[in-house]
């Protein structure tokens, strides 16, 4: 009995031995396998995003390609599909580049019907770009001073009545070209009731078009005259200081700045700023002298002499009483 019950209990250690190894050698597998498939997942998950990366990748690039395709279509818009339909054009180069003069081969009787009803050759005005350069006849000590950073807004306010749509637009592209963007708020065109059919329809889907938001429009229902005209055109400014011009202008650069500064130390000065001579057949930009300005008693406007004590200062850049 003794030996019978030692056998059983030898066997019965051998199967637990034997039982236990193999669990333990299952255990050592399904530890290796879950060990590969931990492996399997991450590699998957690398893959996956990899594949994500790509895909994004490929998004972004996409997103790329059609925002600058966008971009294209504008840049087209802007300088072909709104000017040229209007027969007029935009960008740099062409005629009256540097604000050199500029003539026409085809003078027509179209040309001197222009010059009749406008005063100046309308039809070179519509064949010099909008955008042309002019010459920087500012002193030399003023393009080498500085301005405060936080200098007021400006509206700036065009007054017309039948001018030709071009030198109008180029008056509107000359001072957004030549004015820093946070100090420009608005342009005003106020109409003081032009019949010229080019200035109803074709201004509008212009400025619309190429300045949302920035050129505002005001017409008077009747001929106002140019102080009333004037004052149609602050009324529609929201900016602190508001500057009135011909539409018949081109602004340079560094117009705004030392206007601006000057109001700045005084809101109760007015500020008149150095005017050079566009000629009226070719287009040319003429430096004029410095000058007082003034009025004789028919109230023309008149260049003066500047006054002895400004001229002993020896400043170019020093304002003018």
């Amino acid at each position: 009995m003794a030996v019978a019950r030692k056998i059983k209990t030898l066997l019965t250690v051998n199967i637990l031995v034997f039982v236990g190894i193999i669990l333990f050698s299952v255990y050592c597998r399904i530890q290796d396998r879950s060990q590969e498939l931990v492996q399997i997942v991450r590699s998957a998950d690398r893959r996956a995003r990899s594949r994500g990366a790509k895909v994004g990748s490929l998004a972004d690039r996409e997103s790329i390609l059609q925002r600058l395709d966008h971009l294209e279509e504008v840049v087209y818009n802007q300088l072909n599909g709104l000017a040229k339909p209007m027969g007029l054009v935009e960008g740099p180069g062409g005629l009256g580049q540097g604000g050199m003069a500029a003539t026409l081969r085809d003078d027509s009787h179209e040309s001197e019907t222009k010059y009749e009803e406008y005063g100046y050759n309308a039809q070179l005005s519509d064949r010099i770009s909008l955008d042309r350069s002019i010459p920087d006849y500012r002193p030399k000590k003023c393009k080498q001073m500085s301005y405060p950073a936080d200098l007021p807004q400006i509206s700036v306010v065009f007054i017309f009545v039948n001018e030709a749509l071009s030198v109008i637009l180029r008056s509107v592209h000359s001072v957004v070209n030549h004015t820093p963007s946070h100090l420009l708020k608005e342009i005003i065109l106020v109409d003081d009731n032009s019949d010229n059919v080019e200035l109803k329809f074709n201004l509008d889907q212009y400025v619309n078009k190429r300045y949302p938001g920035l050129v505002k429009i005001v017409r008077n229902n009747k001929r106002e005259g140019l102080i009333r005209a004037r004052i149609q055109g602050w009324k529609a400014a929201t900016s602190p200081v508001v500057g009135f011009f011909d539409a018949h202008v081109e602004f340079n650069i560094g117009w705004v700045e030392p206007a601006l500064t000057r109001i700045k130390e005084d809101r109760k000065r007015i500020i008149l700023p150095a005017i050079d001579n566009i000629k009226y057949n070719t287009f040319e930009v003429q430096q004029y002298a410095n000058a007082a300005h003034g009025y004789n008693w028919g109230l023309w406007c008149m260049y003066i002499i500047p006054p002895q004590d400004w001229l002993d200062k020896g400043d170019e850049s020093a304002p003018i009483r």
